[in-house]
């Protein structure tokens, strides 16, 4: 429907534009067509929803939409009356003493036209606003309902008070909301998050940093004390930057050695409670401090991508075998066909030893990447990988499905065989909290997951940097050095659960946390250090979407214990501490699980209420330490692989934890 302005009603509305351009007086407007005039009402939008700040703004055009049902929206003026003009918009909910930026834009459609969508709530009234930062000359513009809002994405830039760079959202206070954290060489500069939204902004004095985090940063608690310690990754070397016990200063200790430093992380490398740190090489052999369980590091070289001239770039540390184990891969970059190159995977063997095994599995490519994005993108219960092109020098981006044995090419039709926008930094995130991971990638796309391992390309405007929820809305947002590009949440529920080790490294980085609902399984790796620069949340966050019940959420603790937690609330942030006593020694009623023969040596019977194919059983050792994970076949369990001694069995069914002991022989 185009609504046509007649010439009475433009006179009419000439005369009244000024009393009408105010957030007070605004224009109602419907699903159509609109002409505005000019940009010439006396209230200046504000606060700035879209790019490009305030500079030259002197006017504003406002108008009043309500929609009747719960629904998309798109507001353009990229109409072919309107070549060559420039315009932006700001999009508001909230009363006009108190407007809150719901979505903007400036340039969003063709030849510096807007181009914004959003998801409006069945009755709420949002204000639009267009200003006259580039012109103030008149246009058109379209506004549209697209149905469902469900599993659509959008942002708004919010400004957050920054120093120098911007490299970690992260939580710092232990108050389970993730912080903003900046450095200078003199200073480190955190925004605590409040509960609302809004940022307090401190500033701690260092000592002058030996090395600058200028290709990258880890955030962890590396000596125990509760307070989260930095790793600076510089071109010259590395510095830890040490957190006081109450978190209001830091220590700096940096080592002699030159590294030139690429993607660093914080993860226990032998599994003994601490943490240690990793940090790429991108001319030598890459480096690793080994901490002695007080904070105290030791470095090493070589034994984790020995390649002699380096070419390390992108590390990331996941189980992608589910063996129980943290591995590393490693992104290399060099180009041409050396082996400074080829991508490598470093298996854990258990035993404190790892073994490079790229070729064997199928990941070692050549593709010149600085980051892969790993993560279980079919939620089949394995981790698969997308290698993301930096340069198509050496072939594009690459879609690798992990089938149990090896990796397979699934690039083609994948989608990312037709996107053509290369970056440095790739991650894996529940962007629109559908319950499948998507990528940040580059050219402002952020790559969306169709469930089917493959992926439709959404235009957001975001590119890789740190991520987090920084208002705490269970929707993941994205921060852009001073700006936070705040994630505009579309109705789909979700859950944050926080790890908190005991047994493990305190922060529980290496830990798998997987969730159940009615769409199916999901899981997440605990990491420090993702993609190639940022520092990202350590909070392991889940889309559901429109499930409204978790069966239970598992974590796989570095330790080997198991915690489940069954029925969780939804859209909340859960804690989770890990137990030395995971309640094993606990029996269920007798007529809620059976377990026989009791002692078995080969197949164990299990009966029990609502039991099925699909449930997971899990057998814990007498320390409360998984020792074996699968499904029933025909009601039994092959419990023949284990040594004999007592065990414990356990599942979840109708929302409760089913334990019973058994013994093999």
């Amino acid at each position: 429907m185009r609504t046509v302005l007649t010439l009475i009603t433009a006179i009419a509305f000439g005369v009244q534009a000024h009393a009408q351009s105010t957030c007070a007086t605004p224009i109602v407007v419907v699903p159509g067509t609109y002409t505005v005039a000019q940009v010439n009402g006396l209230q200046i939008p504000t606060p700035i929803c879209a790019p490009n700040g305030p500079d030259n703004t002197t006017a504003g055009m406002w108008y009043r939409y309500t929609p009747t049902a719960t629904t998309s929206v798109i507001l353009t003026t990229d109409l072919p009356q309107n070549s060559g003009t420039d315009t932006r918009v700001h999009i508001y909910s909230g009363p006009c003493n108190n407007l809150i930026c719901v979505a903007g834009d400036d340039d969003g459609g063709s030849d510096y036209s807007s181009l914004v969508t959003w998801n409006a709530v069945a009755g709420t009234t949002y204000r639009i606003a267009f200003d006259n930062r580039w012109s103030s000359n008149g246009f058109d513009f379209l506004l549209s309902e697209g149905g469902s809002p469900v599993n659509e994405i959008s942002f708004v830039n919010v400004p957050v008070s920054i120093s120098g760079s911007s490299r970690a959202v992260v939580d710092m206070n232990k108050d389970y909301l993730d912080d903003v954290v900046s450095i200078t060489g003199t200073n480190v500069r955190i925004a605590y998050q409040q509960p609302g939204g809004s940022f307090t902004v401190v500033n701690i004095p260092t000592s002058q940093a030996v090395n600058s985090p200028s290709w990258s940063m880890a955030v962890g608690d590396i000596d125990g004390n509760s307070q989260m310690d930095l790793l600076y990754g510089g071109n010259e070397g590395v510095t830890f930057m040490y957190a006081n016990d109450d978190g209001t200063a830091f220590t700096q200790v940096s080592g002699p050695q030159y590294v030139f430093s690429q993607r660093s992380n914080f993860v226990d490398i032998n599994n003994d409670g601490h943490l240690d740190a990793f940090v790429c090489h991108d001319v030598q052999p890459n480096v690793y401090y080994m901490n002695d369980g007080t904070g105290n590091l030791t470095f090493n070289q070589g034994g984790l991508g020995d390649t002699p001239d380096g070419g390390n770039y992108g590390s990331i540390w996941i189980d992608h075998d589910s063996d129980g184990d943290i591995d590393l891969f490693i992104a290399k970059c060099r180009g041409g066909n050396s082996a400074a190159n080829i991508n490598q995977m470093h298996r854990n063997n258990g035993d404190g030893t790892f073994t490079e095994v790229g070729a064997q599995i199928g990941l070692a490519d050549n593709v010149q990447t600085w980051s892969a994005a790993w993560g279980d993108f079919d939620n089949d219960g394995k981790q698969d990988v997308i290698v993301g092109a930096s340069s198509f020098a050496n072939g594009g981006h690459k879609v690798m499905r992990n089938n149990g044995t090896v990796f397979e090419d699934v690039t083609a039709g994948s989608g990312w065989d037709q996107f053509f926008s290369t970056s440095i930094e790739h991650m894996a995130h529940d962007f629109n909290n559908d319950g499948y991971l998507d990528v940040l990638a580059g050219g402002g796309v952020i790559m969306l997951n169709n469930g089917d391992m493959t992926f439709s390309a959404a235009s957001t405007g975001v590119n890789g940097s740190s991520v987090g929820d920084l208002n705490n809305d269970g929707f993941l947002d994205v921060l852009n050095d001073g700006t936070i590009r705040m994630n505009v949440p579309n109705g789909n529920n979700w859950i944050k659960i926080n790890t908190i080790g005991v047994q493990s490294n305190k922060n529980g980085i290496g830990a798998r946390v997987a969730i159940t609902s009615s769409m199916g399984p999901q899981m997440r790796d605990v990491k420090s250090g993702d993609g190639f620069r940022y520092m990202s949340s350590l909070t392991a966050h889940f889309g559901i979407g429109q499930d409204t019940e978790i069966e239970e959420v598992v974590v796989y603790w570095p330790s080997g214990l198991v915690s489940v937690i069954p029925t969780p609330q939804i859209n909340t942030t859960l804690n989770i501490i890990e137990s030395i006593s995971t309640g094993i020694a606990a029996e269920a009623a007798s007529d809620e699980l059976l377990v026989y023969p009791n002692p078995t040596s080969d197949l164990l019977r299990v009966e029990g209420p609502q039991l099925n194919a699909q449930h997971t059983v899990r057998i814990l050792d007498n320390n409360g330490r998984l020792v074996h994970e699968g499904s029933l076949r025909n009601g039994s369990l092959d419990v023949s692989g284990l040594t004999n001694g007592t065990y414990v069995l356990q599942l979840t069914s109708k929302g409760s934890v089913l334990t019973r002991k058994f013994t093999k022989r």
